[in-house]
């Protein structure tokens, strides 16, 4: 069960995490969490040693929160080719996206390149690590006799990840999802020519 004082810090940091997922952390100030969840300065701060503090744990929250949903869906599949196409999908909509400003991910990391080396590092693993999980992904379906051992698997992930996140801040900065609607499809085309 948690403490008052645990809820109270998870509270801070959901409500917090869209202001800066549509501001930025440098956008980002004291006073914007203030406003948004009603708190004391006191009770921010008795939660996090500044805004340095905040800023990385709201960015880990993101991160964590964004894999979670990524691969809650992917994990309800049961074959390697309906979970690479689970995760394209999860992406097709990027105007509508679960969380107000787009992707989190790709959101931080354009921020974090030259300003946050502590949060860039926490980005660049969150990259490594869903790249490596989609290449498993694809290894396996070709070990189980879906894909062709022409592809890959590797070199396919991240093509798709990088068409993905480039295809995310495209639509949102044209407002239209319709070429990420065409790239999902094209993505799935090129993974089905593998299929055997």
């Amino acid at each position: 069960m948690t403490t008052k004082a645990e809820r109270t810090k998870q509270f801070i940091l959901e409500t917090a995490a869209p202001i800066y997922n549509e501001k930025g952390i440098s956008g980002v100030s004291i006073d914007d969490i203030l406003e948004a969840t009603q708190l004391t300065k006191g009770c921010i701060y008795g939660h996090f040693k500044g805004k340095d503090d905040l800023s990385e744990q709201v960015v880990e929250y993101s991160l964590n929160n964004m894999t979670a949903k990524i691969n809650a869906v992917v994990s309800q599949e049961t074959t390697a080719r309906a979970k690479i196409n689970a995760f394209i999908d999860f992406y097709k909509n990027p105007i509508a996206t679960y969380i107000s400003g787009g992707c989190p991910i790709f959101n931080t990391a354009v921020e974090v390149d030259d300003n946050f080396p502590e949060i860039k590092k926490k980005v660049a693993a969150k990259f490594i690590t869903g790249q490596q999980g989609l290449s498993t992904i694809l290894q396996q379906g070709i070990e189980n006799g879906e894909f062709s051992s022409e592809l890959n698997p590797a070199r396919f992930a991240f093509k798709m990840f990088s068409a993905i996140e480039g295809g995310i801040i495209i639509c949102r900065t044209i407002d239209s999802a319709q070429p990420m609607f065409e790239l999902v499809n094209d993505l799935k085309k090129e993974l089905d020519q593998y299929c055997v």
